[in-house]
């Protein structure tokens, strides 16, 4: 079994802690608890290099401690942690041992596990708010870095005809097919890859990943866009939307509108 290594670490404000998420991102962590004063952050031990961690951590002078959660005690923490979140009457995440939400259009039941993307955090709650605003139905829909599948299942629920969610992580595969069972949730195909290559045209694309997946995948998005798709993005803070905006421009796509929560930014473009 895979175990995760928790960096706890040291923090003096809100913005240290965003401004550290976004960093700590870059190199493979993939889930973070922000309390007052504390980042805990989390990473797959084989994807844990300090040597990494103390080139963001050393030159602000930040403390750390480290510890080793073995994956059962891992899912039995997210389990005990899980309350669910509902997003005004639109949609509701709650895991299998929650009592069914009233007055929502749709409910999503998530065992997250190893995986990242319970709509807790903000990128992810981000995601499912705007989603709302867009309109799924008959349309072909790419999830680029699904994790639990959260935002693939809304997309299913919201009437897409097909659906496509990838990622890089066996476990998160893993842990989406349980999460479409949950749901009972079909037409969305889950694929393990790390790119775009060889996959269809989609009318819609999902991306709630780090800045730099997005701006290293951006000629893939644009071949596997049509001239009007969709593009929800998250994954970033309020001070890279520029250059989000910019990047995307020069391959042809059009902002159209940036929601924000506690400094991370959602964004939707269109291809033109």
């Amino acid at each position: 079994m895979a175990d995760t290594i928790l960096i706890k670490i040291k923090t003096g404000s809100t913005d240290q802690s965003e401004i550290l998420i976004a960093q700590l991102s870059e190199i493979n962590f993939y889930a973070f608890e922000e309390e007052e004063n504390f980042l805990s952050a989390f990473i797959k031990e084989e994807f844990f290099y300090e040597d990494e961690l103390n080139k963001i951590l050393s030159p602000k002078n930040i403390s750390f401690t480290k510890s080793i959660i073995k994956e059962t005690n891992w899912n039995a923490k997210w389990e005990s942690e899980f309350e669910p979140i509902v997003i005004e009457n639109f949609v509701a995440v709650r895991a299998s041992f929650h009592n069914p939400i009233q007055n929502v259009r749709h409910q999503i039941i998530i065992t997250p596990k190893m995986s990242f993307g319970t709509g807790h955090h903000a990128t992810t709650h981000l995601m499912l708010q705007q989603m709302r605003n867009i309109n799924f139905f008959d349309k072909t829909v790419l999830d680029f870095g699904t994790g639990t599948g959260i935002l693939a299942i809304l997309a299913k629920k919201l009437g897409a005809k097909k659906v496509v969610a990838i990622d890089n992580e066996e476990w998160s595969i893993n842990n989406a097919t349980e999460n479409l069972i949950a749901n009972n949730c079909t037409g969305i195909t889950l694929l393990q890859k790390d790119s775009l290559a060889g996959l269809e045209i989609f009318d819609i694309i999902l991306a709630n990943i780090n800045l730099n997946v997005i701006t290293t995948s951006i000629k893939q998005i644009k071949l596997a866009s049509h001239q009007s798709t969709k593009l929800l993005l998250s994954g970033f803070l309020i001070s890279d939307e520029q250059k989000v905006i910019n990047n995307f421009a020069s391959e042809g796509f059009k902002h159209i509108t940036t929601t924000e929560k506690d400094g991370w930014v959602s964004m939707l473009l269109t291809k033109s």
